[in-house]
């Protein structure tokens, strides 16, 4: 066998394989937080990006626009997020969090990190290390082959429009 020609060790199979039951676990705990996956992801994705516009934070979580002003709607009315329109562009809607968000955030922090011990149990502190560099250096790699628009911390520029 050969590696990387079987899907048991396939990088992509394997990098989707992962992701898929990352999800999956998490669809077991977001109950607990009261939110869905979608909702959760949308959290999180802000927390990194905060004052990012709708159109850019769709594009960083692979969705419509639309299915994301949804889960904004409810994240807003939950009190959650706010809604900010642009100093220079009135078009533009901005999103940042609320204070009570942040509990929320501090809670799937905790819970994330106890999750990320379990999943790397047996791999030793190098390991871990290693493993997280080198999946850093390959989303670097697929960033420049793909562009930065893809990018998950993809950064806004404050002081230029989104559209």
């Amino acid at each position: 066998m050969t590696l990387g020609t079987d899907p048991n060790t396939n990088f992509g199979f394997l990098v989707y394989d992962v992701a898929r039951l990352l999800r999956e676990n998490f669809r077991t705990t977001a109950p607990e937080f009261g939110l869905t996956l979608s909702q959760g992801r949308a959290l999180v994705h802000l927390s990194r990006n905060e004052g990012i516009s709708q159109v850019a934070l769709s594009a960083i979580l692979d969705i419509q626009p639309i299915t994301l002003l949804r889960h904004l709607d409810r994240l807003e009315k939950a009190g959650l997020i706010e809604r900010r329109v642009h100093p220079t562009d009135r078009r533009v809607q901005q999103l940042y969090l609320t204070p009570r968000s942040q509990q929320l955030l501090d809670r799937i922090t905790a819970m994330t990190a106890e999750v990320q011990d379990q999943i790397m149990h047996g791999l030793s502190k190098a390991e871990r290390t290693q493993l997280l560099t080198s999946l850093e250096r390959i989303k670097s790699n697929l960033t420049q082959l793909t562009g930065p628009a893809l990018g998950v911390a993809a950064t806004p520029a404050k002081s230029k429009p989104r559209r």
